[in-house]
């Protein structure tokens, strides 16, 4: 679809009786028309209001119509409007140099005003129809980004969710066999010790070979740190269920149908599966982690998103932490330790969620970019640029949300996710 308005034009001829001629013949046929007198009057005006198309004189004092047209060819702003050069020079020399410069025609004087005016429309209709496949092309640019995007993201997803349930999976028979036998083991090590003990009672004097057994075990240091162990392979074994259900929680499968779901579930989830890159390393401390989570309802998503959200973002957040390490002394690091906070609210109807850390925050030239597609500050095989990319469209695509973030440089970033409440109705079902 183009335009079916008529367009603006600008007449520029520095003879008064031609300027009146054209307008004339120009308004009868519809098109609003501005004049101006030589070069410097055209560039002024197009300054101050853009014409759709320029009849632009080549013989003109001050500046020449040559040289208008290069100056307009050279902004930017202007090169894509439409000049069609009106002259007396009809040489094959001096239409091969406007052409040259960028204009689009060639009207020789004196005029035939019945051409003048299908020039004009042949241009208006060019140029309506190179802007609109302009526009097609950049909606179709723009829509493959997003499928490229939305494929990338269905692929990691996909991708995360299978090994995270197959590691969760196969961590599930082992641990299951060894909790399950913990209880066994335990009622029979009280078994074992009663005997041992109604033994003792029977036969007060055991014998040399016993007693000197007895010792070198230490029967009483058993009897007491035995049972510790078994209580700490319990826990163990119940903090690695723990983890296996975050890992099946952090990967489940979206239905095509949003889900109630609670988010501190899965902030919780992504934490425990970065829990390894928050501990010390060589260029800094732990990374502490402090949550102030608010009363939450559940939120109407598709829980797996989230979830991806919640790690893109925070992995980020590590990465500025450990880049804002380097070459900080000890002392230093001591003095300010890394921190990423995650504060949870109800404000105006949604779910707000604020993810902070105190790194070195992000430049304003870069901040504007970070949710461009491929857009990425890491060296080379370290970013892809679609993380931010995919979250900025899972939070305000697929859940109807807003991301916003906000950083001082040397003073860290905060992302802040709205999300909408879902309905009792929604979260009942």
């Amino acid at each position: 679809m183009y335009c079916t308005l008529q367009p603006f034009i600008l007449l520029v001829d520095d003879n008064p009786n031609n300027l009146s001629v054209l307008s004339q013949t120009l308004k009868t046929a519809g098109y609003k028309i501005r004049m101006a007198v030589d070069g410097e009057d055209a560039l002024s005006q197009v300054a101050r209001a853009r014409p759709e198309l320029i009849l632009l004189d080549v013989q003109m004092p001050k500046i020449d119509g040559f040289e208008t047209c290069r100056r307009l060819q050279a902004n930017p702003e202007t090169e894509g409007i439409p000049v069609i050069f009106m002259t007396a020079l009809s040489d094959a020399g001096n239409k091969v140099k406007g052409l040259s410069l960028g204009a689009v025609d060639y009207i020789t004087k004196p005029f035939e005003y019945e051409e003048v005016l299908a020039r004009v429309r042949v241009h208006w209709r060019l140029k309506q129809l190179t802007e609109a496949l302009e526009q097609q092309v950049a909606e179709r640019s723009q829509a493959l980004q997003q499928a490229q995007v939305q494929l990338v993201q269905r692929e990691k997803l996909s991708a995360l969710g299978e090994i995270v349930a197959g590691v969760a999976h196969e961590i599930n028979n082992p641990v299951g066999c060894v909790v399950g036998n913990i209880s066994a083991v335990q009622t029979y090590f009280d078994d074992l010790l009663q005997i041992i003990d109604l033994y003792s009672a029977a036969f007060p004097q055991p014998g040399p070979a016993i007693e000197a057994a007895i010792e070198e075990i230490d029967l009483d240091y058993i009897r007491d740190d035995l049972p510790k162990m078994i209580t700490a392979m319990r826990d163990g074994g119940d903090r690695i269920k723990t983890i296996s259900r975050s890992l099946r929680n952090f990967s489940r499968a979206d239905t095509d149908i949003p889900q109630p779901f609670d988010l501190h579930e899965g902030l919780d989830s992504t934490l425990l599966i970065l829990r390894h890159r928050l501990k010390a390393n060589g260029s800094r401390p732990d990374i502490e982690i402090v949550t102030d989570y608010g009363e939450l309802p559940l939120v109407q998503c598709f829980p797996g998103q989230l979830n991806q959200v919640f790690m893109n973002i925070l992995a980020n957040a590590i990465d500025a932490l450990d880049d804002a390490s380097q070459g900080r002394s000890l002392a230093e690091r001591e003095a300010s330790p890394s921190r990423i906070t995650l504060r949870t609210r109800v404000e105006n109807e949604q779910v707000k969620v604020a993810i902070t850390d105190n790194g070195p925050g992000i430049p304003e030239s870069v901040r504007a970019r970070i949710f461009d597609h491929l857009f990425t500050t890491k060296g080379v095989g370290k970013g892809t640029g679609l993380g931010l990319a995919i979250t900025h469209q899972i939070i305000v695509e697929k859940h109807s949300g807003t991301i916003e973030v906000a950083s001082t440089p040397s003073s860290g970033t905060e992302f802040i996710l709205m999300l909408p409440i879902a309905s009792k109705a929604d979260a009942d079902e």
